[in-house]
């Protein structure tokens, strides 16, 4: 890929047979804002899905207001070649992926999600088998939606290269939030308010430069394992920030795989 190719258009450095052949059903409306704008999602679903069939699904969630991302990047988040390759991907990879545009960010996720489990039968949705996929400044808000109480349909989580918690008195992720944007939407929790059940599959990137990203990480790591979370680590140690975007490499697109496989496992088994 050029390397000159603007951030929105890059894809996932990996590909799979059928992604093209994916069905897409765009624009499903979700909530409608009191302003009265509608906030939709974007679904994508394996092609050989039968019609009334209910797949498990993957939520990908967003930390950063798309008012703000169109006036930075011109579109959307799930406009956004990452957004529409990752979910090409999950869909040939049998499972439904869900993408949208939000507002405020915290709120919205939930919106969605409710709205997926009250529509599920017309929407072809598994309501009870749903995982979330983050990276990023989202994973925060990913986070916050883990933590929730009554939310046994939520599976697994996949969290890459995230801004995680700001654990030992650090003020790393509110640091970040504040210069970037994103929405700090787990401030004040610790790894001991995440259930304990729920596996989480955590990517890091070796050679990420955004400040205070990997001491973050590396902290969390460490208490989720005194916790005995059921996390499963992956390290890329010549990876960059969105290495599944910008290093295409044999070590990103194991990594990616790797990450696809465990949703796979855990909300189709």
């Amino acid at each position: 890929m050029s390397q000159e190719t603007h951030i929105s258009k890059k894809r996932v450095v990996l590909t799979l047979p059928g992604v093209d052949a994916v069905t897409i059903r765009r624009d499903e409306p979700y909530r409608t804002t009191d302003a009265g704008s509608a906030l939709s999602m974007d679904l994508y679903y394996p092609s050989n899905s039968k019609s009334g069939a209910r797949t498990p699904a993957v939520i990908f969630v967003t930390g950063f207001s798309d008012i703000g991302a169109q006036k930075v990047l011109g579109c959307t988040f799930k406009e956004m070649g990452a957004y529409i390759s990752w979910g090409q991907l999950t869909a040939a990879s049998g499972l439904a992926a869900i993408t949208y545009t939000n507002r405020e960010p915290a709120t919205d996720v939930h919106a969605v999600l409710q709205h997926v489990r009250q529509n599920a039968g017309s929407l072809n949705i598994d309501e009870n088998r749903i995982g979330v996929w983050a990276g990023s400044g989202h994973v925060p808000t990913a986070l916050s939606v883990l933590m929730q109480p009554g939310q046994d349909y939520l599976k697994c989580a996949v969290l890459c290269y995230g801004y995680m918690l700001d654990l030992d008195g650090l003020t790393s992720v509110a640091d970040a939030a504040r210069q970037m944007g994103f929405v700090n939407a787990c401030a004040g929790k610790s790894v001991e308010d995440l259930p304990r059940e729920m596996p989480l599959f955590i990517a890091r990137a070796g050679q990420d430069q955004m400040p205070g990203l990997n001491d973050a990480l590396d902290r969390f790591m460490i208490k989720a394992l005194t916790c005995n979370l059921p996390v499963t680590f992956v390290n890329h140690p010549r990876g960059p920030h969105a290495f599944d975007l910008l290093d295409d490499s044999e070590g990103s697109r194991e990594i990616i795989k790797r990450i696809l496989a465990f949703l796979r496992f855990h909300l189709l088994a």
